[in-house]
């Protein structure tokens, strides 16, 4: 009887009927080719909405930060002629010739309004020097226009004036970044500090860390307790709280911040209720300082804190508990040394969304904030709305995204907020 001998064969064998070799990984990259092609094309109309309404608009903001175009734009031969200057003494007769014919072009076509505001910012009394040597100039030619325009106003024989003028007229330039930190760069071409009686921003900068912290910290003294019960509650009972939770979601932002100015006014309910109790004989100021502007801002950011610490403590076993109570540990010491630690990811997720998010927050220190309490964001609309200068504007928002960038940077360095679990 002849034995038959069998020849294994190999696990990667190819199957009958199905691709093989070079051909069939050429078939299985083309087809997943046109997979990613068609979920980029369902993507695109939300790209494209995304970058025209949310990152074009900031990009454009923050390049207005190093952007200086008024003066070269509106007097272009000026503005050359004052590249090549060396800043030394006052510039020739071709370069006051070049400036009478730069605001007469300017006034001509309303374009001196937009350099006389553009100059105002480095020196208050510019625009008033522009607007009287407008007046000034005469249709006809004087013979010489550097004596002429010196008769016209004598700032025009000081070279601290054309310096200025100067760098106006230089594109890009960090005048606008160094405003945004109480700084100016001197006429020597070294970086000063402003007078501290003249220092706004940086103190602004300072302010809104430490608003920002602090509501922070509140946020999770008080969400850190309401979350452990609503995490612990029977299912029906934590629903119901839930609401009380969600419900500030469905309210505007607006509402709710009036809603606390009504509140904490010194004739508002808490107010009236504090002096019927006997605990206060006259009305406690609670509004207009920073004691609304916490307050405030502690209500609307809560949920955001006790939501991302609700996600986590639903998905810690009270097995754990219950086991470190049966080898002898406090319920107490349980709780800190085996309940928290697994709950430490959702702390750290509300404590970094709460932190940025109040970084940026505009309408509620506004409302019930006083005139100590102002914030960057308050700033920049300042800036944009009322002074119009989109330059300071542009470099007070890449202060706040750099540090916002910062500080996520350093948080994920400590915490490790790449493997914080959102839900």
């Amino acid at each position: 009887m002849t034995a038959t001998t069998h020849t294994p064969v190999p696990a990667h064998a190819p199957v009958a009927g199905s691709p093989t070799g070079a051909d069939g990984r050429a078939s299985y990259q083309k087809a997943q080719r046109r997979a990613s092609l068609r979920a980029l094309m369902l993507a695109l109309p939300l790209i494209v909405f995304l970058l025209s309404t949310f990152i074009a608009p900031i990009a454009l903001l923050l390049a207005r930060s190093a952007q200086n175009r008024e003066v070269p734009d509106s007097m272009p031969s000026l503005s050359r002629a004052l590249d090549a200057w060396d800043g030394r003494g006052v510039p020739d007769e071709h370069t006051f010739a070049l400036l009478a014919s730069g605001i007469k072009d300017a006034q001509q076509s309303g374009q001196l309004g937009t350099v006389a505001k553009r100059m105002n910012f480095a020196q208050p009394e510019f625009r008033s020097l522009l607007m009287k040597t407008a007046r000034g100039i005469r249709s006809d030619t004087p013979p010489a226009w550097k004596p002429a325009l010196i008769e016209i106003d004598e700032r025009w024989n000081s070279p601290e004036t054309w310096r200025l003028l100067k760098r106006a007229a230089a594109s890009p330039t960090p005048d606008y970044l160094l405003n945004a930190v109480d700084a100016r760069m001197t006429p020597q071409g070294s970086i000063a500090s402003l007078p501290a009686n003249t220092s706004v921003y940086r103190e602004a900068f300072v302010r809104t860390i430490s608003i920002s912290f602090t509501v922070t910290v509140l946020c999770l003294l008080l969400g850190y307790p309401v979350a452990w019960l609503l995490a612990n509650l029977p299912e029906k009972s934590s629903n119901r709280l839930m609401l009380l939770v969600i419900v500030p979601f469905w309210t505007s932002l607006l509402v709710r911040t009036t809603a606390w100015y009504v509140l904490l006014q010194p004739g508002g309910v808490v107010n009236s209720l504090l002096m019927s109790l006997g605990i206060v004989t006259h009305p406690v100021p609670l509004v207009f300082n920073r004691t609304g502007v916490l307050i405030g801002m502690t209500h609307v950011l809560l949920p955001y804190m006790i939501l991302a610490i609700y996600s986590v403590m639903k998905s810690v076993s009270p097995v754990y508990l219950r086991a470190a109570k049966s080898l002898g540990a406090h319920p107490f010491k349980a709780f800190v040394r085996v309940y928290i630690p697994q709950t430490l990811p959702g702390v750290g997720a509300g404590c970094f969304l709460v932190f940025v998010l109040a970084l940026g927050y505009y309408i509620t220190p506004a409302l019930l904030g006083g005139a100590g309490d102002e914030m960057i964001s308050q700033l920049i609309a300042i800036q944009t709305n009322t002074q119009l200068n989109w330059g300071l504007a542009g470099a007070l928002s890449a202060y706040l995204v750099i540090f916002t960038a910062i500080f996520y940077f350093i948080f994920n360095r400590i915490v490790g907020i790449d493997r914080l679990r959102f839900g």
